[in-house]
């Protein structure tokens, strides 16, 4: 109860806001009548006037004003949905993609104040120097360039004062607004609101550790150790905890200064075929990527290597989605709809009662348009867009596993036409994909990641064995406690719950061991 009244005294500050800015369409489109929109859009409306920056702008010009007037969870919402075409459309994801994650800076004297009570120490005895100019500022920490007391060259990230707290309040709202939908409008289940909103979530809640984060940019620097096109910097744990992270300083120019980049003599085919490669072996050689891949995060050094910093979104693919992936796009490349279909249906994205042929047909017509343009403009973010708007006609569920990879691919796309708007970067990485396909999707490989997993499932036979008795003893303590309440059956259910976990744990045993 007082979850829904301080949801609902929030919500109303929010629909304030959306109607300050003539935004709140997105509530028609949900399927809200449209004089009830109208209606709360003249309550809300009650002592207060219209934005002047909304005149003249566009529908998704002026959600994305809201959003940002809303705040960073609202700004991290509007760029988690300029991703996801089958929610909002095609212009309005455009227009909300230029959501900038940039707020003002707060004073240097409280990021000094963090890493004092961080570390316990006075700011002299962790850092020599310390800029009080920060070098970005967005909504959840700002960045200081500080020399260690070693005499290091370092960037400091500084989380916000507060903005835990803030964010997980907005989080909490924005959740029960997902559950609310799912009740009140059952069509939009398929889209599973709620494991969308938790995907986010959790990313929000990795990024309010930069710990968590340090952990990440360190996996990938160990993930690419001696690659001599790529490079992160090193993590200094000595001078990292909760709420600060500092990490190597490294220099170079931005990647999408492309007269800078020419006049330092760098070639640009050469870094967009080194960055298809990178964004290659990250998704299908690691399952881990870097998933803000925008242009402020990538530099090039002078040798020409290509670094990135800020590990705050990082996204994970297990091996069976990589396989799924990889055949999916390869189907599409070489315009074999069937595969396609028959990826979706092997993997258990589209439900085994839809039509297989029918299936196969929705792709050539999402792909044939695509793929009919010249290659430089071909867009496989944007074909798995399309993609998704076929989803509520096969009753397919969007994966939210896939959607900070969608999100990664569109950047990357659009950093790959800044370095040669005449070269397509998936073409580049075609021959990787469908060498890791020859190599990873034969019978033998198949069977070397079984035994692997049926290995893992062995070692855990003992933790299993243990969950097995005390089920057994719960059971038996419900039958004593129980006394005359039928302890035949409780018993009963017993044994028949000690046989079905024992048959199970000696079938994952003969299994594994099989398979070994």
């Amino acid at each position: 109860m007082f979850r829904a009244w301080r949801s609902l005294k929030r919500l109303r500050n929010i629909l304030r806001t959306l109607a300050r800015y003539d935004a709140l369409f997105p509530l028609e489109r949900a399927g809200l009548n449209h004089k009830l929109v109208k209606t709360l859009q003249r309550m809300a409306m009650i002592k207060q006037r219209p934005s002047p920056d909304c005149l003249g702008k566009s529908p998704g010009q002026r959600l994305a004003l809201a959003f940002t007037a809303l705040g960073p969870v609202f700004i991290k919402l509007g760029q988690a949905l300029s991703v996801r075409r089958d929610l909002v459309g095609d212009e309005m994801a455009r227009e909300l993609s230029s959501l900038q994650d940039r707020l003002p800076p707060f004073p240097a004297a409280q990021a000094k104040a963090t890493i004092e009570s961080e570390f316990q120490k006075p700011l002299e005895n962790i850092f020599s120097s310390f800029s009080d100019k920060p070098v970005a500022a967005a909504s959840i920490a700002q960045v200081h360039l500080a020399i260690t007391t070693d005499g290091n060259p370092v960037a400091v990230k500084v989380l916000r004062p507060g903005i835990e707290q803030a964010f997980f309040q907005e989080l909490d709202l924005i959740g029960w607004i997902g559950e609310l939908i799912e009740r009140v409008l059952p069509k939009y289940r398929r889209l599973r609101l709620p494991d969308t909103i938790n995907v986010i979530g959790r990313t929000i809640h990795q990024e309010m550790d930069l710990r968590m984060e340090a952990a990440a940019g360190d996996e990938l620097r160990n993930n690419f150790i001696g690659d001599k096109d790529f490079y992160v910097p090193s993590i200094d744990w000595e001078r990292t905890s909760r709420r600060v992270l500092t990490l190597e300083r490294i220099d170079g120019l931005q990647i999408n200064n492309i007269q800078g980049l020419l006049k330092a003599g760098h070639d640009r085919e050469v870094i967009l075929a080194n960055l298809a490669r990178i964004f290659f072996l990250q998704v299908f050689r690691d399952g881990f990527f870097h998933a803000d891949l925008h242009p402020g995060n990538m530099f090039i050094s002078n040798n020409g290597k290509i670094q990135v910093v800020d590990f705050g979104i990082m996204g994970r693919i297990d091996s069976r989605t990589r396989y799924y992936l990889a055949e999916m796009l390869l189907g599409f490349l070489d315009h074999d709809y069937d595969r396609v279909a028959d990826v979706h249906f092997q993997a258990g994205y589209v439900p085994p009662d839809q039509s297989h042929q029918a299936f196969a047909q929705a792709a050539r017509a999402i792909a044939k348009p695509i793929f009919g343009r010249s290659l430089q403009d071909i867009s496989l973010a944007h074909l798995l867009s399309q993609l998704f708007d076929v989803t509520e006609r096969f009753n397919m569920q969007t994966q939210p596993q896939l959607i900070l990879l969608q999100k990664t691919m569109l950047v990357a796309e659009g950093v790959g036409r800044d370095l040669n708007p005449e070269t397509n970067m998936w073409e580049l990485a075609r021959p990787l994909i469908d060498d890791w396909v020859a190599e990873n999707m034969t019978a033998e490989a198949q069977a070397a990641e079984f035994a692997v997993e049926a290995s893992k499932i062995l070692k855990r036979l003992p933790f299993f064995l243990s969950k097995i008795e005390e089920n057994i003893e719960l059971l038996d303590c419900n039958r004593h406690s129980q006394g005359s309440k039928d302890p035949q059956s409780v018993g009963g259910r017993a044994i028949r719950l000690s046989f079905f976990y024992w048959g199970a744990a000696a079938g994952l045993a003969i299994l594994a061991l099989l398979t070994i």
